[in-house]
């Protein structure tokens, strides 16, 4: 980035470096034991990822009427066989956008090394889960009904297990982790429905989705996110050292099995991939037999689209990456359907259902797959999700300048999350004026978007607990980093023509360590690899030039993937 000569000058900070007054009422040992803010500027600590939500929940399962059958293929894997019957076309055309799956990604960018099962976890026994006497995880509606095989549950605990063994140093535990990987491979392996050509992982039970119209299934039936989770773990769990040749041959086959089902149209049964009538290609989580009829959910064919990726970086068969292209332009297409701005995303395009714990996949999968293509446009969308409603800070510190300000009280969940429900909808109970004679800190035990309102703190001691402020910068603000994310490849800033900018350093409670000023004659484009709020405001990291490590404002210049 080159500067208009004499354009940069330093700008020294009034005030920065002395610590607020004490806020009235507020005991003095209450100050001295302020929380430090969430993360840090160097490097940024991750806020923890909800937890992934039970395919199942929203609806009722049910035993499946006598004599139901459930056509398992009891019979010896066929490699030879499962190959040659891998289609070598894709099911149909579809509109595509050139995405091309980035195959050099950093461990800690690939799918699922987010989502490890913690040692706690590793013998579930949960209203919903346990494990069976081969160390299965099994999905019951309650303790006191039976538990069944559910193709996702088991994928996705597999696959934590799989990352958990990727670091785990103790001998003891590692082994364990494998075994309850192998495990669940084993039982989809097992359980497989030959159909088509192509392996399929049948669910053995009658399912009603509470919610969602149309959604009423008789066993066996199946998800198009099973099947691409399916196919992540076969290929995870491939790759391990731990494992035996002859395993690794197996998990490889039954990634070719899965990869086939994806490869098929719903010209047949069973289906789990169909094209809509504006020529976008879905993996439907619940497909419908009826054309137009399917849920059309997001984030489970994002999940689904994983599989694709490690079967891409794994194979590199070029139909993997070609289906992942036209996936990826259906949902960067689709976006303003899933969008609800400054609310909760909604969950499907057929029901268009605002849900608080599927936003937050949203973010993260819009994250991963902008990670697993470089894709700016599907950066920006994500930005725009994390903005609507972003993932609450839980701890940190609230900055208020001097002067009068407005706070709140609303009808929220308990503690502590403090969250939104649709019988309180954040409805204002009261309201009040306080005034500081000079700058104060407050703590916060969260950080949330208010229905109907913008983003607010919520005081949690002294004279005013309870208490919920707006922020507003520079009058209201949360100290620190947080809402981090990490872009690769960088991103590009661009600082519009003839306006003064300033850039900043912050330490890691926010407080301001160094500035500098630019002013450009023309548009001038700048890298950055990261954006967070500091301190109120969402901010951009440059990474290359004269303003490498300052941060920078998004509203005082423009970022790209318009």
């Amino acid at each position: 980035m080159r500067a208009a000569a004499g354009t940069f000058a330093g700008v020294a900070l009034a005030g920065s470096g002395a610590p607020p007054a004490v806020a009235d009422g507020m005991p003095r040992s209450l100050v001295l034991s302020l929380p430090g803010t969430p993360g840090g500027i160097e490097p940024p600590v991750p806020l923890p990822l909800p937890p992934l939500p039970e395919q199942l929940a929203e609806g009722t399962i049910c035993r499946p009427a006598p004599g139901t059958v459930i056509p398992y293929a009891d019979r010896p894997v066929n490699p030879q066989a499962v190959r040659e019957a891998v289609p070598e076309d894709l099911p149909f055309d579809f509109r595509t956008s050139g995405f091309r799956c980035v195959t050099d990604l950093p461990e800690a960018m690939r799918p699922w090394r987010d989502r490890p099962v913690k040692w706690a976890d590793i013998t579930p026994n949960t209203e919903n889960t346990y494990l069976d006497a081969q160390g299965v995880i099994q999905y019951r509606q309650s303790r006191t009904t039976a538990g069944y095989d559910q193709p996702v549950t088991q994928a996705q605990f597999g696959l934590g297990c799989v990352a958990s063994y990727r670091t785990e140093t103790d001998p003891t535990r590692k082994a364990l982790f494998l075994t309850r990987a192998k495990a669940q491979a084993g039982r989809l392996i097992d359980k497989r429905v030959e159909a088509r050509g192509a392996w399929y992982f049948p669910y053995p039970f009658d399912f009603t989705h509470g919610t969602h119209s149309g959604i009423s299934y008789k066993a066996p039936w199946y998800s198009g996110m099973a099947q691409g989770e399916a196919i992540s773990l076969f290929l995870q769990l491939s790759q391990l050292a731990g494992i035996t040749a002859q395993e690794r041959a197996l998990y490889r086959t039954a990634a070719d099995g899965a990869f086939a089902s994806l490869l098929l149209a719903n010209d047949g049964k069973p289906w789990v991939v169909n094209q809509d009538a504006g020529g976008y290609v879905w993996i439907q989580v619940y497909p419908i037999d009826a054309p137009g009829t399917s849920d059309y959910t997001y984030n489970g064919m994002v999940f689904a689209m994983f599989g694709l990726w490690d079967y891409f970086v794994a194979t590199g068969n070029p139909l993997a990456e070609q289906l992942y292209d036209g996936g990826l332009t259906t949902i960067r297409d689709y976006f303003p359907r899933i969008r609800n701005p400054r609310w909760y995303s909604y969950y499907c395009n057929t029901h268009r259902i605002p849900t608080p714990t599927y936003h937050q996949h949203h973010i993260n999968v819009f994250r991963q797959a902008h990670w697993q293509t470089g894709s700016t446009a599907i950066a920006r969308q994500h930005d725009q999700l994390l903005d609507d409603f972003p993932p609450p800070v839980t701890s940190g510190v609230i900055a208020f300048a001097s002067g009068s300000h407005t706070l709140y009280r609303f009808d929220t969940l308990g503690a502590p999350g403090y969250g939104w429900s649709e019988p309180r909808n954040d409805a204002q109970l009261a309201q009040r004026t306080v005034t500081f004679s000079s700058a104060t800190q407050l703590p916060s035990s969260v950080r949330r978007r208010i229905r109907g309102r913008g983003i607010c703190y919520r005081i949690n001691s002294g004279a005013y607990a309870g208490w919920w402020v707006t922020e507003s910068f520079p009058r209201v603000y949360l100290r620190g980093e947080y809402c981090t994310t990490v872009y690769r490849p960088d991103r590009t800033a661009t600082f519009p023509a003839n306006v003064t900018v300033t850039c900043y350093k912050f330490a890691a409670d926010g407080t301001v360590t160094s500035t500098r000023t630019v002013r450009f004659a023309n548009n001038s484009n700048a890298p950055f690899g990261r954006r967070a709020f500091i301190n109120g405001r969402a901010m951009v990291r440059i990474t290359a030039g004269a303003l490498t490590g300052y941060w920078v404002a998004t509203a005082d210049i423009t970022l790209d993937g318009a």
